[in-house]
C-alpha cells in the first residue's frame, strides 16, 4: 500500500507469525505435514496461533507491503526507546525476524527501522527524531521497540511503518495497525482526546479494509499502555 494508493503485494514473499505464538509456531507453518512449505502458500492461507484481544491472529500470511511513505527519512537512531519524551500511550513491540528458508531460523542482525506519527498525527522531519528509531535483532532474532500508539491522520488507519534489512541487498516494508475498540479507548485519553477522534479509525480506509487485518497486532494491556509481539519471517 501506498499513502495515496491503494494496496499491494510485494515481489518478495514475506511471512509473518503472532509472536505471542512464538518461533515454534511459524516453523510448524514452514514444514506442514502435507509436506508443503510455507513459503509456498498462497496469500490468504493462515492457522489460528493465539487469541488476543483483538482476536485470533493468523500464525503464517503473505504479507500485504507497504511503501515508505513520504516520511521515511533513511535509518533512525540506533536505540529501542523512540519516544524522546513524546507524550502518548506508552506500546512496546516484541519484534522477532526469522529467515523462512531454511528452517524459519532466526535472523541475528537484521536492522529494524520504526517511524509513526505522535498523538496529534504529526511526523517529525527536519532535524526532529521522536518517534523514529533502528534496532538490530540479537542472535535470537529479537529486538525491542518502546514508542506511543499512533495518533490519526489525512483519513488513514493509524498505523506504524516498519522496514526489515536482513543484508545489504534486501528490505521489505509494511506497516502495524491497532484493533480498532483498543484505539476508541485510547483516542479517548490525553493527549489525543485534545483532537475530534473518527468514529471508525479503521474503518474509514479502504485500503486497511482489504488488507489490515492480517497486519493488525493482538495488543494485551502492559501497565499505562500495551505490547504487543510480532514473528516477522522473511522468506
Amino acid at each position: 500500500m501506498t499513502e495515496n494508493g491503494t494496496p499491494r503485494v510485494g515481489r518478495r514473499t514475506v511471512l509473518l507469525a503472532a509472536g505471542s505464538a512464538g518461533i515454534a509456531a511459524l516453523a510448524a507453518a514452514c514444514a506442514r505435514p502435507d509436506g508443503t512449505r510455507g513459503g509456498e502458500a498462497r496469500a490468504g492461507e493462515a492457522r489460528a496461533a493465539a487469541t488476543g484481544p483483538a482476536g485470533p491472529t493468523p500464525s503464517c500470511v503473505l504479507v500485504t507491503s507497504a511503501s515508505a511513505g513520504p516520511y521515511y527519512s533513511g535509518p533512525g537512531k540506533l536505540r529501542s526507546d523512540i519516544t524522546e519524551g513524546r507524550a502518548g500511550v506508552p506500546l512496546r513491540l516484541d519484534l522477532t525476524v526469522v529467515g523462512v528458508k531454511p528452517g524459519c531460523r532466526p535472523l541475528a542482525g537484521a536492522t529494524v527501522d520504526v517511524w509513526q506519527a505522535d498523538a496529534q498525527g504529526e511526523y517529525s522531519t527536519g532535524r526532529a527524531t521522536h518517534l523514529r528509531g533502528t534496532q538490530v535483532t540479537d542472535a535470537d532474532g529479537r529486538c525491542v521497540i518502546r514508542t506511543i500508539v499512533p495518533g490519526w491522520y489525512a483519513g488513514l488507519a493509524p498505523h506504524i511503518h516498519f522496514k526489515v534489512r536482513p543484508d545489504r541487498r534486501s528490505e521489505t516494508t509494511s506497516v502495524f495497525y491497532l484493533p480498532e475498540d483498543v484505539l476508541r479507548q485510547v483516542y479517548a485519553r490525553e493527549p489525543y482526546a485534545r483532537r475530534k477522534a473518527p468514529e471508525n479509525p479503521n474503518g474509514r480506509d479502504d485500503r486497511y479494509r482489504s488488507a489490515g487485518a492480517a497486519m493488525t497486532l493482538a495488543v494485551t494491556p502492559d501497565g499505562t499502555g500495551y505490547r504487543a509481539a510480532y514473528t516477522v519471517g522473511i522468506a
